[in-house]
């Protein structure tokens, strides 16, 4: 928890990414949908009408400071707390020393980060003290704050999405950073504008990433005779040796990204759909996950268009079960492609989904009595089984016995299109259901 009315001076041995965060409106890099020339959010900071708001977003993007910000020009006392870290006590405490400021007429900005940790009842706990304007919220969260926050709460605060950075963006504040006295403005630092685009490339959207690496560089780069620091290729290249992808396996972007895959692989498109993938991998995902949704999707999207999807799917499971990261990959990408590529059939997903419907909103039928088993004499003398006719023992090998309930017996739950090899399977189906007509 940390409580200012005014900011603290950066220490000169602070880190990079403290030393050089904005404290005025245009000082701020990114997000000029909310804070540029004429934009929503900077209006309301320019006319002192904040009110609560959460600030959605990934990591790294400003929220945090721009919280701080918001504090700076609305002369509002701030303060900042984690739901990491603050208790039930510490958080009655704040409230009421806000309470008290209000009543002196000063206004105090409750900056929480991750706010979605909060449970129920500690986000219950705001509601009073916003209601009354003791406390001017503003929530910082990398979750979709409509799964993560009580509805309550969040009707009464404003949802500004905070965008990742672009490379344009990150450069240029890099470029800030090695010139700005707060930065290495006292060094001469020697980087090319290649070097500091691989940086902001890096990043990811990410400024935080993106000062941290600039910082190692410098750090760790050759002194020359005249004091300068030189940054070569090789040395950066091991200040960048994997990228930190934005991935929560618990989180919304680990629906998002697996949503992007079923669906570009239902759109037939092997390259997002291996991107995609990938993306996952790197990020950190089971791979046994993965190659879960892709058995899945081969009887769901495919089906009888190519019955060995579902073969390659459950295969490449085993074969990352019996592998694990990182040699499965190529597994994984094997199957992607493969169910990209193949003919695409709904008609098995559809069946299983208008029978579960029936099963749900129709009474329970009993089975008919020609397709009962008739292990017992009393079973018999109560006409199990009888009527039944042993197909096998037909000319064509079938019969025209109901094997349905009489309330369902026009039911057709599987219909198949003429996709791959569920064409065959259709005429099939269309013959039997005529001759069974006639």
């Amino acid at each position: 928890m940390e409580q200012m009315s005014m900011f603290d001076d950066r220490a000169e041995n602070a880190p990079l990414a403290s030393r050089l965060r904005p404290e005025m409106l245009d000082e701020y890099v990114g997000q000029k949908h909310l804070v540029g020339k004429g934009k929503i959010l900077r209006q309301l900071i320019e006319n002192d009408n904040i009110s609560s708001m959460i600030f959605w977003g990934p990591p790294g993007v400003g929220k945090t400071t721009l919280a701080r910000i918001i504090a700076k020009q609305t002369k509002a006392d701030f303060v900042e707390m984690s739901a990491v870290t603050t208790g039930v006590k510490e958080v009655k405490e704040i409230m009421n020393n806000a309470e008290q400021a209000r009543r002196m007429g000063i206004r105090t900005l409750l900056f929480t980060d991750e706010i979605h940790r909060f449970n129920k009842a500690q986000q219950d706990a705001f509601l009073p003290y916003v209601e009354k304007g003791s406390i001017i919220l503003v929530g910082a969260t990398t979750e979709n704050p409509s799964f993560e926050l009580n509805s309550a709460l969040l009707s009464r605060c404003k949802v500004f999405i905070l965008k990742a950075l672009e490379e344009s963006d990150l450069t240029e504040m890099l470029r800030r950073a090695i010139n700005s006295p707060k930065g290495f403005g006292s060094m001469k630092v020697n980087m090319t504008d290649d070097q500091l685009l691989s940086i902001a490339r890096f990043a990811n959207g990410d400024a935080r990433t993106a000062l941290n690496t600039l910082e190692m560089a410098v750090f760790n780069g050759k002194v020359n005779k005249d004091a300068s620091v030189t940054i070569d290729n090789e040395m950066l290249a091991q200040c960048m040796n994997r990228r930190s992808l934005l991935y929560d396996k618990k989180g919304e972007e680990h629906y998002n990204l697996i949503s992007a895959l079923h669906k570009s692989m239902r759109n037939s498109d092997p390259d997002a759909a291996v991107y995609w993938a990938q993306r996952m991998l790197y990020g950190g995902e089971d791979p046994l996950y993965i190659a879960r949704r892709l058995v899945r999707f081969a009887s769901e999207d495919i089906g009888m268009a190519d019955s060995a999807a579902l073969q390659v799917a459950v295969s490449v499971y085993q074969a990352c079960h019996f592998l694990g990261m990182p040699e499965c990959d190529v597994h994984i990408t094997h199957a992607v492609v493969y169910l990209s590529m193949a003919p695409k059939s709904n008609s098995v997903y559809r069946a299983c989904e208008d029978c579960k419907r029936d099963i749900k909103e129709m009474p329970a039928e009993p089975v008919p009595l020609q397709i009962r088993n008739a292990p017992t004499k009393l079973m018999k003398e109560l006409d199990y089984g009888k009527g039944y006719i042993y197909a096998h023992d037909t000319e064509e090998k079938l019969s025209k016995m109901k094997c349905l309930p009489d309330s369902l017996s026009d039911r057709r739950y599987y219909r198949p299109n003429e996709q791959g090899r569920e064409k065959a399977v259709k005429e099939r189906l269309d013959k039997i259901i005529e001759w069974k007509n006639s």
